[in-house]
């Protein structure tokens, strides 16, 4: 939530239209995107499966097939989990909502697949003697985690497709391993984005609002910190990143100081400069030093602020 608010305070600074309510239509956007992605994802795991039966047709009609090429293994396509997701009414009316299909990408299908069934994992899987939920879940979990991320195609078909993929990419393969685990004949629901949208939405949005509201006094708060800094040499994530962790620790009472701290400075490493996490770091505690002085920290329960 954190990572997607600062996109779109990135973008929204940058603009010269300050449309605010637009900019937050574009915040939920890019979360129904990171969904989006992750039944992308789902749906194109279940085509490769399928895609076994096309290939051992494929290999049966050759001029002349070797026994191998006859006795080719659909297995995978008889997966129980695979089956479930088939029919489970909430995947099969999103993707169609969503109009999610690879009729232009079957080269990606077909070179998955044959990637899968070179791995000896897969091999094992179609010899084995019996096909447990647990055995399905596994080799699901294994081509999900391990032979996706290796794809040169899968990674630029996702790229065209989401603009973002670089950035949601850790987010859809969690949320796609979480199902795998999950997903069953007693319990069938699909991942959520967080374990709680609600609340997790409510603080994506306020902490937008809450930075661009207050965007001068955090500044403020900024500079009598950076004196001494050529503002030139401030690097300009840096300090959207210190606004909304200005922002958290004056306005989101249940979150932690430390948590607040840790979690800016993880996100200045991945999206602001390799020196950027000690500056940060830097800042910020002076900044909390003038906070909690001013008696402007106020969280609830105890060992949330130190």
């Amino acid at each position: 939530m954190r990572i997607k608010a600062l996109q779109t305070l990135y973008a929204f600074y940058q603009a010269e239209t300050k449309d605010i309510q637009g900019f937050e239509k574009s915040l939920l956007q890019s979360v129904a995107k990171v969904n989006e992605a992750y039944l992308t994802v789902l749906n194109l795991t279940i085509e490769v499966a399928q895609y076994s039966i096309v290939d051992a047709q494929e290999r049966a009609s050759k001029y002349i097939p070797t026994e191998e090429d006859l006795n080719a293994s659909t297995r995978i396509a008889e997966n129980k989990l695979i089956k479930l997701l088939q029919t489970f009414p909430s995947y099969t009316e999103e993707v169609k909502k969503l109009k999610i299909d690879f009729s232009n990408d079957q080269e990606v299908i077909r070179t998955l697949f044959k990637d899968f069934c070179a791995t000896p994992e897969y091999k094992a899987y179609c010899t084995e003697a019996e096909h447990t939920m647990s055995v399905d879940r596994e080799i699901l979990i294994f081509f999900v985690k391990k032979l996706l991320p290796q794809s040169v195609l899968f990674e630029q078909m996702m790229e065209d497709r989401f603009i973002n993929w670089p950035i949601d990419k850790e987010s859809v393969i969690s949320m796609m391993v979480k199902t795998l685990k999950e997903f069953g004949d007693t319990k069938q629901k699909l991942a959520p984005i967080s374990a709680n949208w609600l609340d997790d939405r409510e603080f994506m949005m306020d902490l937008f609002k809450l930075t661009i509201r207050n965007n001068g006094e955090y500044q403020d708060y900024i500079s009598s910190k950076t004196q001494n800094w050529d503002p030139e040499r401030i690097a300009y994530m840096d300090t959207i990143l210190m606004k909304m962790a200005i922002c958290e620790l004056l306005n989101f009472n249940e979150i932690p100081v430390k948590v607040t701290i840790n979690e800016y400075i993880d996100l200045s490493k991945e999206f602001s400069t390799p020196k950027s996490k000690v500056f940060i770091n830097g800042i910020l505690d002076k900044i909390l030093i003038d906070l909690k002085a001013e008696k402007k920290i106020r969280k609830v329960g105890r060992g949330l602020v130190e």
